[in-house]
């Protein structure tokens, strides 16, 4: 009986139990709803369905909130990635826009890669302000978070550009091996960063400047280079969903792409496991809290609940993953819970005052 009760208990101590099991609860309230809700089907050779959309969907996220995580594992944070997903969106919108041929491969491989130089030059604009010069990284992203806004605005005059680019349509809403190539994207770039974090030394050195940048300093670790580097890294990584995002609708919006993707980022990455104190992080979780925000908006929308209520509706179900994970809320839920012992019998208490 005591194994099986410690093995349940690692079990449900296990930083994922709690995400998945908020997951399959969302999902499972969807299929009550629409029981059609899992079903999956092959057409055209492209598979289509809720489940296949809502993780086609959940892609940008995913892709923001793998930068994410790697920032917050050094202590920092990165406010700045909406801002920057909008600014790359709306270059390569405009570049392909001016063009004679919007449907030219090379046109659109070339509109990618100046946003993503442009998302390069942003994450070291970051990077210089968190790392080299010392501020606070709450204000240095703040800083390119309104800025960037603005620079979005700037590059679409205020106005919302239109494309009609098969190629570049592709990246939001294309499909590659049955599989939407958002998808095949998002699992790539997981792969990659993956790979490099943990079967290499970048991940135990990112942890340690997050644990503790000066001792990690004594001990050789630049700090400040990876420091400087995760901040690159997450611009990048928002470049790439902000492809996506103005793919998905053919069009640059430059207040609307990625705004308030940087919370859901934050959430997605808190939900996994990891803390914001720095230190240690988990992709798998990341991906998961990503998964569980989207299934949460899909939900929202396919209940028909009031617009009005659909934020307070999520922060509710956000708040209860958090704490339902929390350590601390758990102990001290089942210390409240926990059945107390009978008080003892006279005899009992004479009993036991009698020596050996």
């Amino acid at each position: 009986m005591s194994t099986a009760r410690t093995r349940l208990a690692g079990v449900t101590g296990h930083r994922l139990f709690w995400p998945l099991v908020v997951l399959v609860v969302l999902l499972a309230a969807n299929t009550v709803y629409r029981p059609s809700f899992l079903s999956v089907e092959l057409k055209n050779g492209h598979l289509y369905g809720s489940l296949v959309d809502i993780v086609r969907l959940s892609a940008p996220l995913i892709l923001v909130a793998l930068g994410m995580s790697l920032v917050i594992a050094t202590g920092g944070i990165d406010l700045s990635v909406g801002s920057v997903a909008a600014v790359c969106g709306a270059i390569a919108c405009l570049y392909i826009s001016e063009q004679p041929d919007q449907n030219s491969l090379g046109a659109v491989l070339t509109a990618v890669a100046i946003a993503f130089g442009v998302a390069l030059v942003l994450g070291a604009w970051n990077g210089i302000l968190v790392a080299g010069i010392g501020i606070q990284p709450i204000i240095a992203t703040l800083i390119l978070m309104v800025a960037g806004r603005g620079l979005a605005q700037l590059v679409t005059s205020g106005q919302i550009i239109t494309i009609n680019s098969e190629p570049y349509k592709t990246i939001g809403v294309g499909h590659l091996l049955t599989l939407p190539f958002a998808i095949i994207i998002a699992l790539a770039v997981t792969l990659v960063v993956a790979v490099l974090t943990r079967r290499t030394a970048l991940g135990m050195i990112i942890e340690a400047v997050g644990g503790n940048a000066e001792a990690s300093r004594l001990a050789g670790v630049r700090s400040r280079r990876i420091t400087f580097l995760v901040y690159v890294v997450s611009a990048a990584c928002a470049a790439v969903a902000g492809f996506m995002m103005t793919a998905n609708v053919s069009s640059a919006d430059g207040n609307a792409v990625g705004l308030w993707v940087e919370l859901d980022a934050i959430l997605a990455v808190v939900i996994g496991g990891t803390s914001l104190a720095g230190g240690r992080f988990y992709l798998s979780g990341t991906i998961v809290g990503a998964l569980i925000i989207q299934t949460l908006t899909t939900s929202v929308y396919a209940m028909n609940i009031d617009p009005q209520t659909a934020l307070l509706f999520k922060a509710v179900v956000v708040i209860a993953v958090c704490l339902i994970q929390a350590p601390a809320f758990r102990a001290r839920f089942r210390r409240r819970h926990a059945p107390t012992a009978a008080p003892a019998t006279p005899a009992e208490k004479q009993k036991e005052q009698v020596p050996a």
